[in-house]
């Protein structure tokens, strides 16, 4: 895998959009090699949720929140439930982990086409719960966020699991 937080231009845009793939390759990049018991662990006893399996799934439903349910007004699909509101993390346990990143790789390339079909500053068709509008940029930058922030997880787990560290 090629991976790259150097944007093809300085803009705006071409900067978003390229550490948004660059987080995203990384998540896939920290599963690469992976053993099937492996990406299943929980190693950490505070936090029985925490799987390699579990962060892809959930990494994938967060984009679908965020592009496909707040920025597009479209149906939640997503797994979480009001009794369970973190089953995309429980249940992924039971899906093979390739399953999950194809599914994963395959939704980015659906997202990547809506935000090049869309301005930065077009307003999501949903607010936030206190009612505050926010933007596709804004969207942007929150999974930037978001995925990096469990990329750190991810490389925990990986180097709990079978040594392996790298970026």
């Amino acid at each position: 895998m090629t991976r790259t937080d150097v944007p093809p231009t300085g803009d705006e845009r071409a900067s978003l959009v390229t550490f948004l793939d660059y987080v995203r390759d990384t998540a896939r990049m920290k599963c690469d090699g992976v053993s099937a018991e492996d990406a299943r662990s929980a190693p950490l006893p505070g936090s029985p949720l925490m799987t390699l399996c579990g962060l892809i799934n959930h990494v994938r439903w967060v984009e679908h929140w965020w592009f496909d349910v707040m920025f597009l007004d479209g149906k939640d699909e997503g797994p979480w439930t009001d009794e369970d509101p973190d089953r995309e993390m429980r249940i992924a346990v039971d899906i093979p982990l390739a399953d999950l990143l194809a599914e994963y790789t395959a939704q980015n390339v659906r997202h990547r086409e809506l935000v090049a079909a869309h301005s930065l500053d077009e307003m999501a068709k949903r607010t936030l719960r206190d009612g505050s509008a926010i933007n596709l940029r804004w969207i942007l930058l929150h999974l930037i966020e978001e995925i990096a922030r469990h990329n750190g997880h991810l490389d925990i787990l990986r180097e709990m699991a079978d040594g392996t560290t790298g970026d």
